[in-house]
């Protein structure tokens, strides 16, 4: 077999591998021969680059980064429809149809709630997407949407122009595990899978989409070359039958059948493997759409029911107070079991301390309860005549639930946390913060391998990683000696770093990589920086009274003690790196301003820092020096304003040597 043919055949199997395990999810090539496949096509095609097609699956991984997305006109308008918000609206919704057409039978559907676009073929091959925007214009998103592997690259038999219109989303099991990633890493969470899938197809950067695994569920043709269809369904089939992953639909004949499909459709949401926000019911037949038309706003052909909030009264019988991975301490409601949108509810969340005051909840109140967006219970309110005459008013705990450490309130008062350095719900995050690149930058120690130790049980500190074992270590799943090796020789090398990346490894409230530097330098070792009071901290530069006491009471703590201590029996430097001879710049302030080309800011922070100098963010009467790049903004015309001496890139570069 030549390599053009392997190569074709290699092609034919993983897209019939994609299309079985993505579109009838019905797999029959293990992942280890899907994984050895493609990479013996990507070692063909970079062999032959002459011969690779835009339908090849090694074009799903996404390719280079935008700068911006493109407009796109609609050829045909992605037309929204009219909302219906009980079955009454729906039935005379109905009237106003058969007073056109007396006949008529309606496809029911659930209505994915993603982000409708539009995949545009061109004989055969996929040539763009965009999104919906306002129905005219969209935005062309074509990269991101090939890493969805459930829309066809190519189509077979598909002369012309080939527009078919879908619902983008993120299936419910992969916005959890999403969801639980970025808690790891301390990220901000998103609230649904609707706004995580809109934020993650209009990502600039495309194996940022490829990552977050999104499908699509096709539901109209909005423009056949060549192709003739009478009805709806008859366009869905034609849709499946050429790959497409087509919406489920059910044919009813009355209105009432409908009201029934679209109850059914409620009641089982949650067996979808998307969040679903309503049902759409259509007039099936195509001449009959033609004759009913469309206002300015909406067809009169189609409507979208969508399904009220479920609210329903339980007995909240427990507060149960949970440490997040960041630390924050989140108050849950346990509640007598309660049938929510489709699901049994015995769980509600409370958001804080605030929410709670906010609306008096107490134990052993009765509370209305409803899911947020479908998706998470929350309490609404308290029936106040249900309450029970010994419900007292709820107080969160002055120490963590999990470690005894003392509890704080953030700056912006919107969340309680535990302070504790050895915190058990926080080692996750605690131990991902600490290997990382700008706090003790140990390299290979990823959230994988963070989490895999720490399952082991080999791990309960920080400090623990500097007492592993090769052996131990070598067990691990996706390790092996080399990579233990490997990872035990990253750890033994950060025990040099300066003592301004172990303060920021600490993850101190309120201290960062800046502050970090300055507490360094001024201290010059970690015991004088133990020993310091709160007044002498805020003596120091950029040290307020909010972080100086932070810092005296993270050292105060047992949990920073012992984690100290585990430190220094391991041999971990804890002394500020010696300054420089060169001190010419000690006492001056230097900012950066405007696109630098010549060194990027953290090259010219380290210049200024290692001879005694300061980069700061803003300008003021304080400031020595401006360094401006091209397209110097706000900072540029302050310092003329003030008079500040301005350098280019050159003048800069002069100045340090």
């Amino acid at each position: 077999m030549t390599d053009a043919q392997e190569i074709l055949e290699l092609r034919r199997e993983l897209n019939q591998a994609n299309y079985e395990y993505y579109v009838k999810d019905d797999p029959t090539m293990s992942d280890y021969d899907y994984d050895h496949k493609l990479r013996r096509l990507e070692e063909l095609e970079g062999a032959h680059p002459e011969l690779v097609t835009p339908d090849s699956p090694t074009q799903r991984v996404g390719g280079k980064a935008l700068e911006s997305f493109q407009q796109v006109t609609h050829r045909v308008p992605l037309e929204s429809l009219q909302d219906v918000f009980d079955f009454d609206e729906l039935r005379a919704f109905d009237q106003r149809v058969r007073g056109v057409e007396p006949n008529v039978a309606y496809s029911v559907e659930p209505k994915v709630d993603g982000l409708s676009v539009a995949l545009e073929y061109q004989d055969g091959q996929f040539v763009r997407g965009a999104t919906r925007g306002d129905g005219l214009v969209g935005e062309d998103v074509t990269e991101n949407l090939k890493t969805v592997k459930s829309i066809p690259l190519s189509v077979p038999d598909v002369p012309g122009t080939l527009i078919v219109r879908g619902e983008v989303y993120m299936p419910k099991k992969v916005f959890h595990a999403l969801n639980e990633e970025r808690e790891k890493r301390g990220e901000a969470l998103f609230a649904n899978p609707r706004n995580a899938a809109a934020g993650s197809l209009r990502q600039l950067d495309p194996k940022i989409a490829a990552q977050r695994r999104l499908d699509i569920a096709v539901f109209n043709i909005q423009w056949a070359e060549n192709e003739e269809f009478h009805s709806h369904t008859e366009g869905l089939n034609y849709l499946a039958s050429k790959g497409f992953k087509v919406i489920p639909h059910v044919i009813c004949s009355t209105i009432e059948e409908a009201v029934e499909q679209v109850s059914a459709i409620g009641e089982g949401r949650e067996n979808y493997p998307f969040d679903i926000d309503g049902a759409v019911i259509k007039v099936d037949d195509l001449a009959q759409r033609q004759t009913l038309g469309s206002t300015a706003k909406f067809p009169r052909w189609a409507a979208a029911y969508k399904y009220p909030p479920e609210v329903k009264p339980s007995r909240l019988t427990d507060i149960v107070i949970q440490v997040g991975r960041t630390g924050v301490l989140t108050p849950k409601a346990v509640l007598e079991p309660v049938r929510l949108a489709g699901t049994t509810v015995t769980n509600a969340t409370l958001h804080n301390q605030d929410f709670i005051t906010e609306k008096d909840i107490r134990i052993g109140d009765t509370v209305l309860v409803r899911k947020a967006g479908e998706i998470i219970p929350e309490v609404l309110s308290v029936v106040m005549d249900k309450r029970p005459a010994d419900a007292v008013p709820y107080r969160f705990p002055q120490v963590c639930p999990e470690c005894g450490a003392p509890v704080a309130r953030d700056e912006d008062g919107a969340h309680i946390r535990c302070t504790g350095a050895e915190c058990p719900a926080q080692l996750l995050r605690n131990l991902a913060h600490f290997a990382s690149r700008d706090a003790m930058d140990i390299e290979g120690l990823g959230i994988a391998v963070v989490e895999n130790l720490v399952k082991a049980g080999l791990v309960k500190t920080p400090g623990d990683l500097y007492f592993l074992h090769e052996e131990d270590v070598a067990e691990l799943e996706r390790m092996g000696k080399k990579s233990a090796q490997n990872l035990l020789s990253a750890i033994e090398k950060s025990k040099s770093q300066d003592l301004s990346r172990l303060l920021f490894a600490f993850g101190i409230r309120q201290v960062g990589q800046k502050a970090g530097k300055i507490l360094a330098q001024r201290f010059g070792s970690l015991d004088n920086l133990q020993a310091a009071t709160a007044e002498e901290l805020t003596q120091v530069d950029d040290i307020g009274a909010i972080t100086a006491q932070s810092i005296v009471d993270w050292f105060a703590s047992p949990q920073s003690q012992h984690l100290i201590a585990r430190l220094k029996e391991a041999g971990v430097n804890m002394q500020a790196e010696q300054k420089g001879e060169d001190q010419r710049f000690a006492g001056k302030t230097f900012v950066l301003t405007g696109t630098l080309d010549r060194f990027t800011r953290a090259e010219a922070t380290k210049m200024i820092e290692d001879r005694g100098g300061k980069a700061a963010g803003s300008v003021s009467k304080k400031t020595t020096y401006v360094v401006a790049g091209e397209a110097a903004g706000s900072k540029l015309r302050k310092a003329q304003e003030l008079g500040v001496p301005v350098l280019t890139q050159e003048e800069f570069l002069a100045l340090m040597e």
